[in-house]
């Protein structure tokens, strides 16, 4: 039944609890176990106050979800963002805990960040507010507790922020011992080269290996991205350069479309020094949004926000793939919607788990006083990436179920496994 518009909407956390309670009773999951992962561990709020570049003192609120951390260390992304709250963290955060479990990592799950849009401030206020966030949240952080690394509108300048931040807070004699409190950081700064590209890469390998499980190859297949960020731009790039062609492409600003393709560099050209707005890009005509969806293609990728594929617009996605490149885009009634249509969702937690994967080796590195190239870098990504891909294939085939609800046996059994075998304390 396709959701009408006066239906409320429903929330990121509504969507990840939903899906947990499903695959709770698919897998019969041990009831006690089940009351421990359908709440958080640690909901942290914080308010702070940062002068602005005109002497005014604004005081801003700051969040952290720490789900679980049965697996290990809590890990998870800060984003900057006018949504962010406790209910979107504690949804993304969950999200993380079945992510890092499904990739096989010793972590759990965390989200965070701050309710601002950033393009409303300087460089120089940026940094004070992230310096004076790192500061609020203290030892609710670290490099064996909980690891932040880069989301929506976060990068790699604001991971060095971080860091320095909190190594300033730490003994001399054990700063650099604490390089890894965050990941993506910039590669001069303790970062893992390939960090930037590995969340794309991910959802380009994860979405040619679904082609290429079909008998057919990305050659000449067509695309569509929501979402022109650092996930968008990098799985463009590698579809582009394997033989896809993108056609369209959508943010907050403009929605692009030329049937001929769109070069992913030249619109990266044009968006950076925009703030990565693709508005006035000459290259491709400008289309109503509201058509993005219903475009005729072969992959659409939505990588920008949660809960864009919902019961009002997921009817119209003529595509044969989904993949989900940002965190919760398809919510319980898009997807029931898109599975009816014999659509293929490669879902968030396999699809955008290059990044978390790219975060561990650099945690890794970091810890381990090491540095790692490119090339041995890539490649330790894609085989854990085929390894992960592989398993939650063969779990659908064995099931005979979509391939969510695959990755979410597996990423929730493992956790059970460890409550069973570790028991509960006291």
């Amino acid at each position: 039944m396709i959701a009408t518009k006066s239906m409320p909407k429903q929330s990121m956390y509504d969507t990840v609890i939903k899906q947990f309670n499903k695959t709770a009773g698919i897998i019969d999951l041990n009831p006690n176990i089940k009351k421990i992962l359908e709440i958080t561990n640690n909901e942290i709020v914080v308010h702070f106050p940062v002068k602005m570049d005109n002497g005014k003192v604004e005081i801003f609120t700051g969040y952290r979800v720490q789900h679980n951390n049965a697996l290990g260390p809590y890990k998870g992304g800060l984003r900057y963002h006018p949504t962010v709250d406790v209910d979107a963290a504690k949804a993304l955060a969950m999200w993380m805990t079945w992510k890092t479990s499904l990739a096989g990592l010793p972590y759990g799950g965390a989200k965070g960040g701050i309710q601002i849009d950033p393009r409303n401030y300087s460089d120089a206020e940026l940094e004070r507010i992230t310096r004076r966030f790192t500061y609020a949240l203290g030892e609710n952080i670290g490099p064996e507790h909980d690891i932040p690394a880069p989301d929506v509108n976060t990068n790699a300048q604001t991971m060095a922020w971080i860091a320095d931040t909190y190594m300033s807070t730490i003994s001399t004699s054990e700063r650099s011992q604490n390089q890894h409190v965050v990941t993506g950081k910039p590669v001069g700064s303790g970062g893992l080269e390939g960090r930037d590209r590995a969340t794309g890469f991910g959802v380009y390998l994860t979405t040619k290996e679904l082609v290429k499980s079909r008998g057919e190859s990305l050659k000449d297949k067509t695309f569509i991205v929501q979402g022109f960020g650092n996930v968008g731009y990098w799985a463009s790039k590698f579809l582009i350069e394997d033989g896809a062609k993108m056609i369209a492409v959508q943010d907050a600003h403009a929605t692009l479309f030329n049937e001929e393709g769109i070069s992913v560099e030249n619109l990266f050209e044009h968006s950076s020094p925009r703030k990565g707005s693709i508005q006035g890009f000459t290259e491709a005509e400008e289309m109503d949004p509201e058509d993005f969806f219903g475009l005729e293609c072969d992959i659409l990728i939505p990588a920008a926000l949660g809960n864009q594929i919902t019961g009002d617009n997921a009817f119209k996605i003529k595509a044969s793939i989904v993949a989900e490149g940002a965190n919760g885009p398809t919510n319980e009634e898009g997807e029931a919607i898109l599975l009816e249509k014999g659509i293929t969702i490669i879902p968030d937690i396999l699809c955008n788990s290059g990044g978390v994967i790219g975060s561990y080796f650099e945690w890794l590195q970091n810890r381990n006083g090491e540095l790692w190239e490119l090339d041995e870098v890539m490649q330790k990504l894609e085989k854990k990436l085929l390894q992960v891909f592989k398993k939650v294939e063969k779990e659908v085939g064995e099931r005979k179920t979509d391939w969510r609800t695959a990755a979410y046996i597996l990423a929730i059994s493992r956790i059970e496994t460890a409550y069973n075998q570790r028991g509960i304390f006291p």
